[in-house]
């Protein structure tokens, strides 16, 4: 068995139709800095490399074992055989399976410890819904396969880094979710996020729920019954967190360096400032699981898919990060 940051990096090809089988081909023809391979469908790819007219050829490994690194060659574990009928920029079921189909097998070769970790090209969440996988998203597939329970979503750029207390759901429905124990929760896997970069003692900022963090119960209560008392929590096990502070000031702050991490308490309120900085340079890291994931922090993009203007930088910061995660594990 190989050090783990000797191992490669397995790339899910993301939903045949969008952008994702587009954006590995991008990736490998610019080249790679790691052994790496793709798990998705060795026709998808090869049409694609064929419409890019990029030089890149595809080698059909069967173990992540088999994977080199080599320029001008992606290795591809074919996860299925699509036929060439699929429509680029369409929902369709067989899309959604085979997007699927590609998670759960990086799921099994992350825990056999045969790669590294995963970095993961965008699914559509409605296209696996019509092949009958309730999933809301990556997140919660890694989660529900590795048994984990304590996990969250962080999304990250150069300047900032963002955890989330609540993902997936309804807005209405956000305020029930957020308890002192789930806070806490999610400040613990604010720290273990950190660390994974490096970041030992971090400093933890935590976002209120409300306008202006509540104002002392004037705008909801949910700050002073759940919030604070995890804050206060946290503190006592000796982490640096402070907080509440309000949502439409925390995130400015911590962009110019007075904390290493935000703690937001739903989807929008900490994915918004991530992606006004720019998608081309974010993240989507899952916090929690056993093994090391990043995402491009963005979608399927079907109105552009099929047409080769797709930009691939994301991905290759997911896979930048993912690296970095390795070493930083490794050390």
């Amino acid at each position: 068995m190989n050090a783990p940051h000797t191992l490669p990096l397995a790339i899910t090809m993301g939903d045949p139709n969008g952008i994702g089988p587009e954006l590995c081909v991008k990736l490998f023809a610019e080249g790679i800095t790691h052994p790496a391979c793709v798990i998705g469908d060795l026709g998808v790819l090869t049409r694609e490399i064929k419409a890019l007219g990029v030089v890149l050829k595809t080698r059909a490994i069967h173990h992540a074992r088999e994977c080199a690194l080599a320029h001008g060659t992606m290795d591809v574990i074919a996860a299925t055989d699509l036929p060439p009928s699929l429509q680029a920029g369409t929902i369709d079921a067989r899309a959604g399976q085979a997007a699927y189909n590609y998670v759960v097998k990086a799921i099994d070769l992350a825990k056999a410890k045969e790669i590294a970790g995963i970095v993961t090209a965008p699914l559509a969440k409605e296209s696996m819904k019509q092949a009958g996988i309730a999933y809301p998203g990556h997140t919660e597939i890694l989660a529900d396969k590795t048994g984990t329970n304590d996990f969250a979503m962080m999304l990250a750029n150069d300047e900032l880094r963002v955890i989330l207390v609540t993902i997936h759901v309804a807005l209405k429905d956000v305020a029930p979710l957020i308890t002192k124990a789930r806070v806490l929760k999610t400040i613990h896997l604010a720290a273990k996020a950190c660390a994974s970069y490096g970041i030992h003692k971090p400093r933890i900022a935590v976002a209120g729920l409300n306008p202006h963090a509540g104002e002392n119960g004037m705008f909801g209560h949910e700050e002073m019954d759940h919030i604070i008392p995890a804050i206060t929590e946290a503190r006592t096990e000796g982490l640096d967190v402070s907080g509440p502070y309000a949502g439409d000031t925390i995130f400015m702050r911590a962009r110019k360096g007075e904390f290493d991490i935000v703690v937001a308490q739903y989807h929008d309120q900490g994915l918004i400032p991530v992606k006004y900085l720019g998608i081309e340079q974010g993240v989507n890291v899952t916090v929690g699981l056993p093994f090391i994931r990043t995402s491009v922090d963005h979608g399927t993009a079907f109105d552009i898919a099929g047409k080769g203007i797709a930009d691939h930088s994301s991905l290759r910061y997911a896979f930048n990060q993912a690296l970095r995660m390795v070493k930083a594990a490794a050390s």
